[in-house]
C-alpha cells in the first residue's frame, strides 16, 4: 500500500445542518476528524456521527458506489461519498452539504420523490405487446451498445441537481430520467419509443436542455449523459431510434 493511503490527515469537516424539529434555518457545524488517505469521505462523515455527533443523518447503503443512495455535494461538487478517497482532496478542509435543488428532510437526506416523480413519467420500463417469442427477444451486439450506456444509471440524481435549469424550474424531467428514457428509446425490442419521444417533446422536457455538461461530469458512472441527451433530442426531430453505422443508420421508426 503506498505511503498515501496510510499518512493520516487532520481533516477539518463543514457540515451542512438542518433539523426542521429545532431549527428555523439551515446552519454549518464544523468538526476535526482524523483520517487515513485510503478511508473515503463517507468513512469521515461516519466517524462524526459514530463518535461524535450521533444527530447527524445522512443515507447511505451499499458503500461500494452500485446504490447511489450517499450522493452529496463534496466540496462544491456532487459525487458520491464512498467514492471520494481522503487522499485525493486537495485541501484539508472537507465540506459536505446535501444535493441541490431538492427539500431537505434533515441534514444530508434530501426528499427523493419530485426526482422518482420524474422519472416514472417516461415510462422507464419496456414496452412490447407483441407475441412473446419461443426464446428471447435478440438483439445483435451492435443494437445492444447503441444503448449500453444508459443502462449504467442508478438513479443518484447526481447529474440532475448539478444542473441549473433543473435548479430554476423544478418542474424540468431532468437529465436522469432523459438518461432512462433514452435506454428504452433506443432499445430494439421495446416499441413505446414514439410515446416516450412525444412525453419528452414539452416545455419542461428535452428542450429545457442547455448544454451545460454538469450532468455529464457529475456522473459517478461516467455515463455521456449530455450526449444522451443530444441523441433523444435529434430522436425527435428525425424519428430515427436505429444502430448507427459508417455509411448510414438502420431506421427503427420512432
Amino acid at each position: 500500500m503506498a505511503a498515501t493511503d496510510t499518512q493520516k490527515r487532520k481533516l477539518t469537516v463543514k457540515v451542512h445542518r438542518y433539523d426542521p424539529e429545532r431549527d428555523q434555518a439551515p446552519h454549518w457545524e464544523t468538526y476535526q476528524v482524523e483520517a487515513e488517505g485510503h478511508d473515503r469521505v463517507l468513512d469521515v462523515i461516519q466517524n462524526i456521527k459514530w463518535y461524535q455527533d450521533e444527530s447527524l443523518t445522512l443515507r447511505r447503503s451499499c458503500a461500494h458506489g452500485v446504490c447511489g443512495s450517499d450522493a452529496m455535494r463534496i466540496n462544491g461538487v456532487n459525487a458520491l461519498a464512498c467514492k471520494i478517497l481522503i487522499k485525493n482532496l486537495r485541501s484539508d478542509t472537507l465540506t459536505v452539504e446535501p444535493i441541490l435543488g431538492l427539500p431537505v428532510i434533515k441534514d444530508l437526506v434530501v426528499d427523493m420523490k419530485p426526482f422518482f416523480d420524474h422519472y416514472k413519467s417516461v415510462m422507464p420500463y419496456l414496452v412490447n405487446d407483441e407475441p412473446a417469442p419461443t426464446t428471447e427477444r435478440l438483439q445483435s451486439p451492435e443494437e445492444r451498445a447503441r444503448f449500453d450506456d444508459t443502462t449504467k444509471c442508478i438513479l443518484c440524481a447526481c447529474c440532475t441537481t448539478s444542473c441549473p435549469p433543473f435548479w430554476g424550474d423544478r418542474k424540468y424531467v431532468g437529465p436522469a430520467a432523459i438518461v432512462n428514457a433514452h435506454r428504452f428509446i433506443f432499445d430494439s425490442r421495446d416499441r413505446a419509443a414514439a410515446e416516450r419521444l412525444e412525453i419528452l417533446n414539452d416545455a419542461e422536457g428535452v428542450w429545457r436542455c442547455r448544454t451545460v455538461f454538469n450532468c455529464t461530469n457529475a456522473c459517478p458512472r461516467d455515463i455521456p449523459v449530455t450526449q444522451a441527451i443530444q441523441e433523444v433530442k435529434r430522436a425527435m426531430l428525425t424519428g430515427d431510434v436505429g444502430v448507427e453505422e459508417e455509411e448510414g443508420a438502420v431506421a427503427l421508426t420512432a
